[in-house]
């Protein structure tokens, strides 16, 4: 449940503030518009989903989307570093199904490991993967591969295709989508594990 719904300026600056802060760690300096909320979230299948994992919630513009969708039996684990975001999701979201834990996406399998989760069903991403160095991303996308279940899929969604090589070499299938109405536009990946096929 949301409590105390922050304005959407309060959002916004909060968002804006932490980009001029951490640039290299957001992907954008205003939060993904709805176009793009839909879109990432278009391929979940939400009656089977038990576990979803997002990498990198910020103030949870796809946190409260994927609540609001979701099974009532069902988890979501949100995994932030920046202390910030991390205390306005705690603040604004009172949801049982919401874990809000303050890792980095390479710690991915620790998390799930203390929560008590085998694997997930979908890991949700819009970290800057493109920007960081080819070893931290390629770590990541491994340990995203691990903790998918059998049919489990990796939705990232990027505002450059530099993530695209890495992704290609962890996941038999990666499908390209692309969204032009968010700003700035940004590029989808559906990726899925051996076991699977991307729709």
């Amino acid at each position: 449940m949301l409590q105390n719904a922050p304005s959407r300026a309060a959002t916004m600056l909060l968002f804006a503030r932490n980009f001029l802060r951490h640039p290299h760690m957001l992907g954008s300096v205003i939060p993904s518009s709805r176009f793009l909320v839909n879109q990432v979230l278009e391929p979940i299948d939400w009656r089977r989903a038990r576990v979803i994992v997002e990498f990198g919630p910020g103030v949870g513009t796809f946190t409260a989307e994927i609540l609001q969708r979701m099974r009532p039996d069902a988890h979501l684990v949100v995994i932030e570093t920046n202390e910030d975001f991390i205390r306005f999701l705690k603040e604004q979201f009172r949801d049982p199904r919401l874990h809000v834990e303050h890792a980095s996406a390479a710690d991915v399998q620790l998390v799930m490991q203390k929560l008590g989760f085998i694997r997930a069903s979908y890991v949700i991403s819009g970290i800057p993967l493109g920007s960081m160095p080819e070893t931290v991303r390629a770590d990541i996308a491994q340990k995203t591969r691990d903790v998918l279940e059998p049919g489990g899929e990796f939705l990232v969604y990027q505002f450059t295709s530099r993530v695209l090589p890495v992704l290609r070499r962890t996941f038999r299938h990666v499908r390209r989508r692309f969204e032009g109405r968010n700003m700035p536009p940004a590029q989808l990946f559906l990726c899925a594990n051996e076991s699977t096929r991307v729709r």
